[in-house]
């Protein structure tokens, strides 16, 4: 059995630092378990197997983000009418409590009969049987995986099997104030940058009321690029081991709480909890801002951003890293219409799905080919940033207990944040917890 799932609650300071793809609570996996005795799919099942119901069937399909709500409705649309039997319901749950109730579904045996999955989350579902393995059907259809960007198909994939179909893409870049930038005499930042120009033009813009910039308690929006741009790792290619105490982690890790405490050019993290740092860069307080692609849609909606802020790489560290996460859409294991459920998974991965994401300008599509629709659905930024930063990639770090290492994770390096423990003691104590929940996890199928 797997190591209880529930994490120390996360304290008041960390909560609002939490991007919509962090993943702060954990699915106890005994209750997982539970779901997966009751049955589920293996590798090499068929869903040809599987009898096709004669009357309509009514597909539930699980989802978080009402923003992307009238793409998946566009999307319904046209599957229902090339598919008249098979009615899709779209079930909404806000991001707050969608694990909780999809873990009670799961256990129970009522989970939607295809939803979202995120990395996060991914490897303790899939070992549990709760999914449905997909290698079979994508082999049958001759889907080409090589369409979809690689460190999404290889984040969902679980041993030799896939279990989820890439529906989106994400990257970090670095959105900036160009009035502020004007008003400081600073030029344009742009992919010559370094970590040291980064710091010296923050310097220069912090002022007044003004920082220069957000040393963001996110994983994905910071040291989870800073790390890896240092050649440090987060968690080894194997699964087994904490990369915390590695001296380039921990440097990567003090550039940003260098920002706060030493320097002075971020607000502290108790500011940044009681104003999120997007609505801060969105109203002119922030010089500059680590924000993901997925941002694109908010900043466009606020007019001061829009005339005021544009969007260029990451600085460069000793190396150019980006961390890349995104949604795959799943199979419930004991969905009751496995060829139904399959059938619109299989347009959900379409390059025609794909398009119609894209245009709404919401998410990068996972698909290849499509991102260009996504980057001029709002020529006011330079968003071919982020399709660029893909070449610099690499999938979100996880393992099988992934929210119980990255919970404690945020939770602790609060202390460095604010100054209240160095940061090298507090990665040092991040790595033995993390190690030691490793140690417990599953081996991983070959």
């Amino acid at each position: 059995m797997l190591p209880d799932q529930s994490p120390a609650p996360a304290s008041a300071s960390t909560k609002k630092q939490v991007t919509r793809r962090t993943v702060l609570s954990a699915v106890p996996a005994a209750m997982l378990m539970t779901a997966a005795a009751c049955g589920g799919s293996s590798s090499g099942s068929s869903i040809d197997s599987e009898k096709s119901h004669s009357g309509p069937v009514t597909l539930t399909y699980g989802l978080w983000d009402d923003t992307q709500l009238p793409a998946m409705k566009k999307i319904i649309d046209e599957f229902e009418k090339a598919n008249p039997k098979i009615h899709i319901r779209p079930a909404v749950t806000p991001w707050d409590s969608y694990w909780t109730k999809l873990q009670t579904a799961a256990t129970g045996g009522s989970a939607p009969d295809v939803f979202w999955m995120t990395l996060a989350y991914f490897q303790l579902y899939a070992s549990n049987k709760i999914l449905m393995p997909l290698t079979k059907p994508v082999q049958d259809a001759k889907i080409d995986m090589s369409q979809y960007e690689p460190a999404i198909t290889k984040g969902y994939t679980w041993g030799k099997d896939i279990y989820a179909l890439p529906k989106d893409i994400d990257s970090i870049a670095l959105w900036y104030n160009k009035k502020l930038f004007a008003e400081a005499g600073l030029r344009a930042p742009d992919s010559s940058w370094g970590w040291s120009d980064l710091l010296n033009a923050a310097k220069r813009l912090t002022k007044g009321n003004v920082h220069g910039i957000a040393a963001q308690l996110s994983d994905q929006q910071s040291y989870y690029n800073t790390i890896p741009q240092n050649d440090g790792w987060v968690i080894s290619g194997d699964g087994k081991k904490s990369g915390y105490d590695m001296p380039a982690a921990i440097e990567g890790l003090q550039f940003w709480t260098d920002m706060i405490n030493k320097y002075q050019v971020s607000p502290t993290l108790q500011q940044m909890t009681d104003t999120d740092p997007q609505q801060m860069f969105g109203s002119g307080k922030l010089g500059m801002y680590y924000g993901g692609s997925w941002e694109s849609i908010a900043f466009k909606a606020i007019p001061y951003a829009l005339d005021n802020i544009d969007v260029v790489p990451m600085p460069q560290g000793k190396t150019r890293k980006t961390v890349s996460n995104g949604l795959g859409n799943v199979i419930f294991a004991k969905t009751k219409y496995p060829r139904e459920a399959w059938k619109f998974v299989s347009f959900l991965g379409s390059r025609r799905a794909a398009e119609i994401q894209a245009e709404t300008g919401a998410v990068i599509p996972a698909t290849k080919g499509t991102q260009e629709t996504w980057v001029k659905s709002t020529p006011q930024f330079h968003l071919q940033t982020f399709v660029d930063e893909f070449q610099y990639n690499y999938s979100f770090p996880v393992s099988v207990n992934t929210p119980v290492w990255r919970d404690y994770a945020t939770k602790t390096l609060a202390d460095a944040w604010t100054g209240k423990r160095p940061t090298a003691e507090v990665a040092k104590d991040i790595a033995k917890q993390m190690n030691g929940a490793l140690a417990k996890e599953p081996s991983r199928p070959a």
